[in-house]
């Protein structure tokens, strides 16, 4: 038994699935895009999981723990078809992860009607929050709208007049130009909607110079901002347009754009940078075991793990479904960005920042707390969901 936690703890250390799970243990699915321009978000994300899980001797809620690691490759379609297969011949007790929503609302709805609990590490789409809410849903990132509303507050406190919004054409990327709108009064000038995984983007840089707008705002997580924050440097626009973004200057991107994106402001739920015990010692564990710093996507990952843990320890186990969402609701864990508790429609209500892109003495890149614009908030779609 103690060489086969060994090997457990060692699968979890190298980012592997198959954590030599006992008949009574716990399988949990984990689901994240582990390929392509946005596979870093993926690769953070899973790395935080696991390290929650390594943390917990291998063992969530003191169960012998099973990681079944799949790459959703950011095709919808493709996604179904895997989350079917751990439904179905896996039968994992619980899922985890999914980074874009695209690939969530198409797994969604078999999750959800299977009756197995997901906890979303990322993606949050606006329908899941509101009308399409379900008790089997719990999310340790947020609502997608709100990083964006931070900056919206943002660019209306600094008096930008008028601004360019731009996001990728699908779920995730509406929903951030509905966030930063619905705190931001001034004159949207142009509203750019480009393909999901564009890396050109030399006609909307055109675009946005042509506008000559107080500042812009984007949306463009993991291989599409490290070239929008490049090519947007390289048109000599980065001292002529302030660069608002959101998921777009991150430690998932810093590490490519580096001194390109040092000083760009973004909206975020964490950064390395808050102080307070349990993400310094989430930092300090994660650059340990991996080496390099963590994201976000990390944070969430790790929060995720944190919550199942705790959760069914408090629910004594996995066996009575509606006593361990009953524990989840709790959220009984310390999460790494502080204040954290769920909304009724169990997306967190938390504090929201500005930050900023960062060099470190050690010359590692990350984002930094500038300051914090929202407390203790919830999403705009809670009061829609019919749970209580």
């Amino acid at each position: 038994m103690k060489r086969a936690l060994k090997v457990a703890v060692a699968a979890a250390a190298l980012g592997m699935s198959g954590l030599a799970a006992q008949a009574e243990g716990l399988k949990v699915g984990f689901m994240a895009t582990l390929s392509g321009p946005p596979a870093a978000l993926g690769e953070h994300m899973r790395d935080g999981f696991l390290l929650g899980v390594k943390e917990a001797g291998g063992k969530l809620g003191g169960l012998d723990t099973e990681v079944l690691i799949v790459d959703d490759e950011l095709k919808p379609d493709a996604a179904l078809t895997k989350v079917q297969g751990l439904l179905e011949r896996d039968k994992v007790d619980i899922m985890a992860g999914v980074v874009f929503s695209n690939v969530m609302m198409s797994v969604y709805k078999p999750i959800i009607q299977s009756e197995t609990i997901m906890v979303s590490a990322n993606a949050g789409p606006s329908p899941i929050a509101g009308k399409a809410c379900s008790p089997y849903f719990f999310s340790t990132s947020w609502q997608n709208d709100q990083n964006h509303e931070v900056m919206g507050k943002y660019a209306q406190d600094q008096g930008y007049k008028r601004v360019v919004v731009m996001a990728p054409n699908y779920q995730a990327g509406k929903d951030s130009i509905s966030g930063f709108k619905r705190y931001y009064g001034g004159e949207v000038v142009d509203e750019i909607y480009t393909k999901l995984g564009q890396l050109d983007f030399s006609a909307e840089i055109a675009r946005i110079a042509d506008a000559k707008p107080d500042a812009i705002f984007t949306f463009m997580p993991g291989g599409m901002g490290v070239n929008l924050v490049k090519q947007f440097s390289q048109a000599g626009l980065s001292d002529k347009v302030p660069f608002l973004s959101a998921f777009t200057v991150d430690e998932t991107t810093l590490p490519a754009t580096q001194d390109t994106a040092v000083g760009l402001k973004s909206g975020s739920q964490w950064s390395s940078t808050l102080d307070n015990p349990a993400n310094k010692a989430f930092v300090a564990a994660f650059e340990k075991e991996y080496g390099y710093a963590p994201s976000l996507y990390a944070s969430q990952g790790y929060d995720a793990a944190r919550l199942i843990d705790g959760a069914l320890k408090k629910a004594g186990g996995k066996d009575d479904k509606q006593a361990l969402i009953a524990a989840l609701r709790e959220a009984p864990f310390e999460s790494v960005r502080g204040d954290f508790k769920f909304n009724t429609n169990h997306f967190p209500v938390q504090d929201f920042y500005v930050v900023e892109g960062a060099k470190r003495d050690d010359g590692k890149y990350i984002v930094k707390v500038v300051e914090k614009v929202f407390d203790d908030q919830g999403d705009a779609y809670a009061a829609e969901c019919t749970l209580k």
